[in-house]
């Protein structure tokens, strides 16, 4: 491995202005020490799991620059790139939309994303999950981001059938090849999905297993006149799709060097398949821009001055804000910020304006966080869902005011981020929960049954290995992306240590109270990949499900590392089974594993089908209502 560098940076200078940065109301970056870039032949800039945050974290310095400020950045190191001869490439792994109100409050959905996105010069980029979940998103990719990116775009496992023609074909080229503009590196590149299965019907997705055992895949990996094999995927890097891909290539090119980038998971994590072989993911909602460089490549242009050349590789994690990104481009206040990000940065501010995104729906008491806390604990999002918005809001439906007792289930997935002390927007309730799934009800399901079925979807076990076809629901789509499959988990007992939590590695590097608390990622490299250092945040591990009574009490049994059922208070004989629509089909396992057998005729919507989202909001305004202004104290 290159020896990766351990400047560090520390500076004096605090940013007491917001002048030339992204957003009026983005907070001003605080300094904070820093580790150099470690520049080398080819480097690379990587974005994943975007889900529509071009205009940046609005209520965190540490990833407060925007789409704008990206494009800013990427353009100095360009020009670095010309000037000393080397290359830089940008990537991005997908999973831009869905997640943000610059998305998701426009009608139709990415109004205006699209043509903020297209802005940025991408040199490989593929599709996320979240692209296929509605045939409109996937159309969208279809006919305008696959255009944008014509022949950058690659899909090497989805097809679409075609809106015009209604055949099915690949939604983008399968690969690439193509040399680079400075040194002449020669790439391969792909560009995939993990094995996903909740996409609509308009798109398919091939297995990974499936595609490398076709003809075109054979014959590009044969193809011995590379330099450097780039796989691009929404695929977590520590998973057997990757595991595969990277032994099938490896079978016939055993030496050539092979640079992985991943998605899905939300975690900054790096891994080393062998000496000539890594990976990297990125992060998420732009707190991440990826740092790639690798030396010691050998082309036909460099082959006779670079042959005794150590193939190396290293990696950053760059906190996306104005003072990281002004240091590793070599600028300033005045000098950083490029027309064209300028442009981009009032465009994005006139979209947020247009959509009235920072329209104030009530004031938050305190932080709620999705998993900085345990749950239960007052300080947890999950608990004040639980224990005060879903009882207080689906207890107004018709069945409820008709006294039919219910158990409303919802996924830890269906909310995404942090609920901040303060304003919450319009912006806010798409942050924390963008998804369009109403809720529905089984109506009158004895309660013997229905207590059981929390257990079942936290367990696993007997609905994903005992029902047919159960393996294709896996548990990852149902919690927490971080949590998926194959990640490192931890007990209780280990996280209250907080000496190592999750796959995102969150560690305690030093004990400095004057850091700002962030990502201190511990991966396969080491400690030293994140640019800025922090002091350490803990991470705790959530349940895929969690629920909630209607009409009557439900009394936790305690928190563990199989999050149990719950000890029901004056129990019903039966209770109507509401759920987010998203989990239908893992509820209907789980019934049908307990001897109850519905269907999906069976269901009906709730609160005619209003989303958590709706639930969410209104609830907000209610409890934590504005002053007269319509702001926050």
């Amino acid at each position: 491995m290159i020896e990766r560098s351990r400047n560090i940076v520390i500076s004096l200078v605090f940013f007491v202005s917001v002048s030339h940065t992204a957003q009026p109301s983005a907070p001003a970056p605080i300094a904070a020490p820093l580790r150099e870039l470690p520049w080398g032949q080819l480097n690379f800039l990587h974005t994943t799991d975007t889900h529509g945050w071009h205009g940046g974290h609005l209520q965190e310095p540490s990833f407060s620059a925007d789409w704008g400020d990206y494009i800013s950045f990427a353009k100095h190191l360009r020009d670095r790139a010309d000037l000393d001869g080397s290359d830089i490439l940008l990537i991005d792994t997908g999973d831009r939309v869905e997640g943000n109100g610059l998305y998701d409050a426009s009608e139709p959905k990415g109004k205006y994303t699209f043509d903020i996105f297209k802005e940025q010069t991408i040199d490989v980029i593929c599709s996320g999950n979240h692209e296929l979940y509605k045939r409109n998103s996937s159309e969208n990719e279809f006919n305008k981001t696959v255009p944008f990116f014509k022949g950058n775009y690659l899909s090497s496992n989805i097809d679409i059938y075609s809106p015009v023609s209604g055949v099915l074909e690949p939604l983008a080229p399968r690969f690439k090849k193509f040399t680079t503009k400075n040194q002449g590196i020669r790439i391969l590149a792909f560009g995939f999905l993990f094995d996903f299965k909740g996409n609509a019907n308009n798109t398919v997705v091939h297995t990974v297993e499936e595609t490398v055992n076709e003809k075109w895949f054979k014959e590009a990996i044969l193809d011995r006149d590379v330099d450097l094999i780039v796989v691009i995927g929404h695929v977590a890097i520590r998973s057997k799709e990757y595991d595969l891909l990277y032994q099938t290539i490896r079978t016939v090119h055993w030496d050539t060097p092979i640079q992985f980038f991943g998605g899905h998971t939300h975690i900054r994590d790096y891994k080393i398949y062998d000496s000539k072989s890594v990976a990297i993911e990125s992060g998420r909602y732009m707190e991440t821009i990826g740092f790639m460089a690798i030396n010691g490549l050998h082309t036909p242009k460099n082959d006779a001055s670079n042959a005794a050349a150590e193939l190396n590789f290293a990696r950053r994690y760059i906190d996306n804000n104005l003072y990281s990104l002004r240091y590793h481009s070599r600028k300033n206040e005045s000098t950083f910020t490029t027309e064209h990000g300028l442009q981009v940065s009032r465009t994005i501010t006139k979209a947020r304006k247009a959509l009235e995104l920072d329209r104030t729906h009530g004031c938050a008491p305190q932080d709620f966080w999705v998993n900085r806390v345990p749950y239960p604990s007052n300080n947890s999002i999950f608990t004040l869902l639980e224990n005060g918005i879903l009882p207080s809001q689906l207890s107004t439906a018709t069945r409820a005011a008709e006294g039919h007792k219910g158990l409303v289930i919802t996924n830890t997935g269906a909310l995404r981020f942090d609920i901040f002390r303060g304003s919450f927007t319009k912006d806010s309730t798409f942050l924390v929960s963008p998804f369009t799934s109403g809720f529905r009800y089984i109506k009158d399901v004895p309660v013997q049954s229905a207590k059981r079925i929390l257990e079942l979807l936290n367990n696993e076990g007997p609905v994903l290995s005992r029902l047919p076809h159960a393996n294709d629901l896996r548990s990852r789509q149902l919690g927490l992306p971080s949590q998926m499959d194959g990640l490192p988990t931890f007990s209780r007992s280990e996280a209250d240590n907080f000496e190592h939590i999750r796959g995102d590695s969150q560690a305690v590097l030093e004990d400095d109270q004057d850091l700002t608390p962030g990502y201190t990622t511990k991966d396969d490299a080491g400690t030293d990949g994140d640019d800025t250092i922090h002091s350490s945040i803990a991470f705790y591990d959530i349940p895929n499900c969690i629920q909630a009574g209607i009409g009557f009490e439900l009394t936790p049994d305690g928190w563990g590392s199989t999050f149990s059922a719950s000890v029901y208070n004056d129990e019903p004989d039966v209770v109507d089974v509401i759920y987010n629509e998203f989990i239908e089909r893992y509820i209907l396992l789980a019934l049908e594993y307990l001897g109850e057998n519905y269907e999906e005729n069976d269901t009906e919507a709730y609160l005619h089908g209003k989303t958590l989202t709706d639930i969410i909001t209104d609830w907000v305004s209610v409890n934590w209502p504005p002053d007269d202004n319509g702001s926050c104290p």
